[in-house]
This record gives structure tokens, sequence and C-alpha cells, in this order.
């Protein structure tokens, strides 16, 4: 198996276990350090796993997917509301046990009126740690232009 083939399996099974909102599968991809930038949720950095901990296990509480974009209040399960993903504009580099993937994450969700989709850009720092590969830092950010400097 191609190196960048090996890492791209390790990035499409650690993105299921989000979509899957399996805690212990994503654990088990990620280092305990983990540290991440959501643009969305903060401007600051996120570190450990807790915070996503909370999230997954209630979106699998809800039966919903992080980061699928329904409309607020709409009680829809996954069932009822499919999501796909897409990594648009995918390059992995790797060097030795690092890895860096970059790419347009897309989420399309099938909503009663049709399918938005939600996108933002994604850096993920992987690493072999153990003989495993592990994400370690994740940084996110609008893939739309932004203004450099807020508004007041």
């Amino acid at each position: 198996m191609s190196q960048k083939k090996e890492i791209h399996q390790f990035l499409l099974h650690h993105l299921d276990t989000i979509m899957q909102n399996d805690v212990a599968a994503y654990n088990e991809t990620c280092t305990e350090d983990l540290t991440l930038y959501e643009w969305w949720v903060t401007p600051h950095r996120i570190d450990g796993l807790p915070f996503h901990e909370f999230m997954m296990n209630v979106n699998e509480k809800h039966g919903t997917v992080f980061g699928a974009e329904g409309e607020p209040g709409l009680a829809l399960s996954q069932a009822e509301m499919p999501v796909r993903l897409d990594l648009a504009n995918l390059n992995i580099q790797r060097y030795g046990d690092t890895a860096i993937a970059s790419y347009t994450l897309m989420i399309s969700t099938a909503l009663p009126e049709g399918v938005k989709v939600a996108s933002h850009n994604e850096s993920r720092v992987i690493v072999k740690v153990d003989g495993n590969w592990k994400v370690v830092h994740v940084h996110k950010s609008p893939a739309w232009q932004a203004p450099h400097i807020p508004s007041s």
C-alpha cells in the first residue's frame, strides 16, 4: 500500500468515527493531548478529548451527526436526515512518521426542503505512535472569504 493511501484510509476511518458518534473508536484515532482550533466554536484552542466526547455522546443520544447542518429546532434523526461527507482538494504530505492532511470538508445533509452543504477548510496533523496513526492537531478555518479584521 502506498504511503499516502495508508494515511488517506486512516483519515477516512477517523472521520467516520465522528460521523458515527463512536467515542471509543474516535479516542483510538487521537492522542490524549489532541489540540484543535474550530473557528465556529471558539476563537481559542481546544485541548484534549472531553470536548468532543460530550458532543458525540449528545449527538448519538439524539441520532444526529456533528457538523450536519439542520435547521434550529428541527428534530430529525440521522435516518430522516441522511448525511454525506466529502474531502475536496485533499492533499497529503508525509514526512516519516508524521503526515499532514489538508482539504475542504464538505458535509451534505438531506433536509425536507433539499440538500444543504456546510464546508470548511481543515488541516489534520497525524503521527505514528507505537505503530498506530493518531491525530494530534486539527485546524479549521472558514471556506469563505472571512474578513481579516472583525467588524466592530
